[in-house]
């Protein structure tokens, strides 16, 4: 509409809009405006960067882990005179072993000498989930990346599941976490998780994880293909529905002392929190934030144009930087890899020539 003929209450109606936009003050339209001043907009998303920067270096670091460990795999198999060292972070893709020695560790006291990264990677997630809530999905883990960069390629395309196909898919990674637990923690006695973990099929647990994605079946490539594709539409769809130890964190999480706050005093619901939200949270309907679902990207507090409306905030409601909680989730995670070296308790004490033998006769050992 040409504002040149627009009646005079349509201009009064646009000059109160001009005026508001302009003071800070945030427009209502039932005519109540919340007089407060706008005094922090910052659109650069720099944790935003940093995020994807520490998760590419993860990922990184993992396909570098994951070629070195195609070459040792080579060397097992006389298919490669080079031999190359076994990389022990492969381990962490082993996470029922990791479980296992888990419990034995409570149990014992004793670390496992077989996956003894697996262990140490395992400890280390629980340990930042307890303190920085579920820092270590939200910052490390490779898979999240991977969601992360899928749900980039589908922006246009994404979709967001009707609440009754949400809510029961939400519960399907916990019935899978129970599932573990029950069979770990609840059915397995002491001797049984030693036989395990002890056992010939668990010291080649690694190779046989290699070679389930060197010779996918169609099965595998159906199952793989299926969750690319509904990844790029439905967004973090792995991470949200279907992983049992992001479930496990995200249970830990809720007795983290870090904790998002909301000042409803302060807050213009302006609803940015809600949008960017990785994991779909009504952080704009809170006061605060435990929920299990969050990964503690903290990029709802730097998306909020309102000083002081979301703050991150510990137990003793002590006001932190939102930037400590890379610092601290990074710094953890290399804290528990720097002992574990230290003490011996990274590098599994199987010797090569062993495992080469074991990887060469792996086909003939069966889940104990």
């Amino acid at each position: 509409m040409d504002q040149g003929n627009a009646p005079p209450i349509i201009l009064l109606f646009l000059s109160r809009g001009w005026i508001a936009r302009k003071s800070g003050i945030a427009a209502d339209p039932s005519g109540k405006d919340k007089k407060m001043k706008i005094d922090k907009i910052d659109h650069s998303r720099k944790i935003s960067r940093i995020r994807a920067i520490i998760q590419v270096g993860f990922t990184l670091f993992c396909l570098q882990a994951g070629y070195r460990f195609y070459h040792f795999y080579l060397w097992t198999q006389d298919r490669s005179e080079i031999f190359s060292s076994r990389p022990p972070s492969v381990e962490a893709f082993l996470p029922i072993s990791a479980l296992l020695a888990l419990k034995r560790l409570v149990l014992t006291g004793l670390w496992d000498r077989v996956h003894p990264a697996g262990l140490t990677i395992l400890l280390a997630a629980l340990v930042i989930a307890w303190l920085l809530r579920k820092g270590f999905c939200g910052w490390i883990c490779p898979v999240g990346a991977v969601s992360n960069l899928l749900e980039k390629l589908g922006k246009s395309i994404s979709i967001r599941l009707p609440k009754p196909i949400e809510y029961p898919l939400l519960g399907l990674k916990y019935l899978l976490l129970a599932f573990f637990v029950y069979i770990i923690f609840l059915k397995m006695d002491l001797p049984s998780i030693d036989a395990f973990i002890h056992s010939p099929y668990n010291m080649v647990a690694d190779a046989k994880m290699l070679e389930f994605f060197l010779q996918p079946s169609s099965l595998t490539l159906g199952v793989i293909g299926f969750l690319f594709l509904i990844s790029i539409a439905v967004r973090n769809f792995w991470c949200r529905y279907l992983c049992p130890y992001g479930a496990l964190l995200g249970l830990l999480a809720i007795f983290s002392p870090l904790q998002v706050r909301r000042k409803a005093s302060r807050c213009i619901d302006c609803r940015k929190c809600d949008k960017i939200c990785p994991a779909f949270l009504k952080i704009s309907n809170a006061s605060t934030l435990r929920h299990p679902e969050c990964i503690g990207c903290m990029e709802c507090i730097e998306v909020c144009p309102q000083k002081d409306c979301l703050t991150l905030e510990t137990g003793s409601w002590r006001k932190l930087p939102i930037h400590a909680v890379p610092l601290a989730v990074v710094g953890l995670f290399a804290l528990f890899y720097l002992a574990a070296v230290l003490t011996g308790n990274w590098d599994t004490s199987i010797p090569p020539e062993m495992l080469k033998r074991l990887y060469q006769s792996g086909s003939t050992f069966a889940h104990p």
